[in-house]
């Protein structure tokens, strides 16, 4: 399905049927030991409660969110509002920085679902071992700056290109949403560490700088900060409260 502008990728029913059985089967992976050293890596899912082959990226996601090392994301976007479900969760920023990678990463639109891994490379994310695998070839390593967080204040230092500094509030609990209409009409779908405020808190080019946080629109949210090259480059730093 598509419309101008925006290319929307459809799963392959195989594909889908067998990662949703994957899913179903509660059978989870261990999780790996902590690596000294290594960053917090950032998992970035784009989905919409309208696109019916977005639950099994969305599956194979959030099995990753209890991972020490792994932060997962996911941005719900508003393209598929028009088909009869309007996301709960979606608003325009989250579907403008999917655009953002859809630029660096050299796409000619955007399309659900789309797993971003580290801002380095993306996958569609349905079938089994995939992001698994994109964990693997994405890898960043440690970060290039030190990254200071806490509820109230972010302090970058170390040495760096210039960056974006983002500020993003998700919510940690899984919360299930009954979908009324649309492709997915009917079912109820699980959600967690949904995005639900985002801001540039400016830029960083070394050195030490400081930005204190403002403090968030709902209670209830975690708070994490990426460091980015560019506007949607890769990502050097992460950190999360």
């Amino acid at each position: 399905m598509s419309r101008p502008a925006v290319l929307i990728r459809t799963a392959l029913g195989a594909m889908l049927g067998a990662a949703l059985a994957s899913y179903s089967s509660g059978q989870a992976a261990p999780l790996p030991p902590v690596v000294p050293g290594h960053g917090l890596q950032v998992v970035e899912l784009f989905q919409s409660q309208g696109c019916s082959s977005c639950p099994p990226a969305n599956a194979n996601v959030m099995a990753l969110a209890d991972r020490p090392q792994v932060l997962t994301l996911s941005w719900q976007v508003t393209y598929w509002d028009y088909l009869g479900w309007k996301d709960t969760y979606a608003l325009p920023a989250f579907t403008a920085r999917q655009h953002a990678y859809a630029d660096a990463l050299h796409h000619d639109g955007v399309f659900t679902p789309q797993v971003v891994v580290n801002g380095r490379g993306d996958v569609i994310g349905g079938a089994k071992g995939e992001v698994e695998g994109a964990l693997r070839r994405f890898d960043r390593g440690g970060d290039a700056v030190t990254v200071a967080l806490d509820a109230s204040q972010v302090t970058l230092t170390g040495a760096s290109a210039q960056s974006s500094v983002y500020l993003v509030r998700y919510d940690p609990r899984i919360v299930q949403i009954p979908i009324k209409a649309g492709e997915n009409g009917g079912r109820t779908l699980p959600h967690r560490n949904v995005v639900r405020e985002f801001a540039l808190l400016g830029k960083f080019s070394g050195g030490t700088k400081h930005w204190n946080l403002p403090a968030g629109k709902q209670a209830g949210l975690k708070t994490a900060v990426l460091v980015q090259s560019g506007v949607a480059g890769p990502i050097v730093a992460a950190a999360h409260t």
